[in-house]
């Protein structure tokens, strides 16, 4: 199977601290992968040197068989990255930040405003279109991002903890979006602390504890190898790394 995905051996330190230590992944076009792992783990660390925001000190990274240090902005048209918060124009209308990033991806005008009305419809947001971004709650902030972040189509997407702070209406029109975007063929890298959200959702599931990966598999194969077998996601990700964890991983290899 295709590897759209493709992380080999990348370590990065910030100092004494060693936030990613000897990651690698290799995730197939159209997979929907979960990144789990406590606060301080290593999760955006690692996403931001998916995303060529970080370099690794170590390793490499390939996306859609594109070398992300020798050729980054040959991966930057073919990826989309929502941070944990992401940056909005406040003084600009939902309408206007839309047809801005649709200049700076270089589409025609009347590609952006199809595109527009398309994707407000889709997100819920059409009767906001002439809101400023300032007086938008939360969730239509971020409603808004997802809209603007597949604007150009990606073939892969990298979202940093999708759920924080969100209705559980727009919790599901999320869910809904990226198991849809997956069945059509886009490769999803998304990363959480919450694990009852991801449960139906991930096609895989990688778990990272202080930078190293101790476990990634699908959620029958990490039920096979925790001792919580039968158990919860909850159970099962406390089994694989928590403290009693033996040293050297479950046997599970990404």
């Amino acid at each position: 199977m295709e590897s759209m995905i493709h992380v080999g051996g990348i370590s990065k330190s910030f100092g004494p601290v060693r936030a990613v230590q000897n990651l690698s992944l290799d995730i197939p076009r159209g997979q929907l992968f979960c990144f789990l792992g406590p606060n301080g783990a290593g999760k955006t660390t690692t996403i931001k040197m998916l995303c060529g925001l970080l370099y690794p000190d170590a390793g490499d990274i390939r996306i859609g068989g594109r070398d992300l240090r020798a050729d980054p902005l040959s991966v930057r048209r073919i990826t989309g990255y929502i941070p944990d918060f992401p940056f909005l124009y406040e003084r600009l209308t939902a309408a206007e930040f839309f047809d801005f990033s649709g200049e700076l991806y270089g589409l025609p005008a009347v590609e952006i405003r199809g595109r527009r009305e398309e994707s407000f419809v889709e997100f819920g947001i059409s009767d906001y279109a002439h809101t400023l971004i300032k007086d938008l709650s939360h969730g239509y902030r971020q409603r808004l991002i997802y809209a603007v972040t597949l604007l150009h189509r990606p073939e892969v997407l990298f979202v940093d903890e999708p759920f924080i702070g969100l209705d559980p209406f727009t919790i599901r029109l999320i869910k809904n979006l990226l198991r849809e975007q997956a069945g059509a063929g886009m490769t999803i890298f998304l990363t959480t602390h919450i694990l009852a959200l991801i449960e139906d959702l991930a096609d895989r599931i990688g778990i990272i504890v202080g930078g190293r990966l101790v476990a990634a598999g699908t959620r029958s194969e990490l039920e096979r190898a925790s001792p919580a077998a039968g158990g919860s996601l909850e159970e099962i990700f406390f089994s694989l790394a928590g403290p009693e964890r033996p040293a050297g991983g479950t046997g599970i290899h990404a």
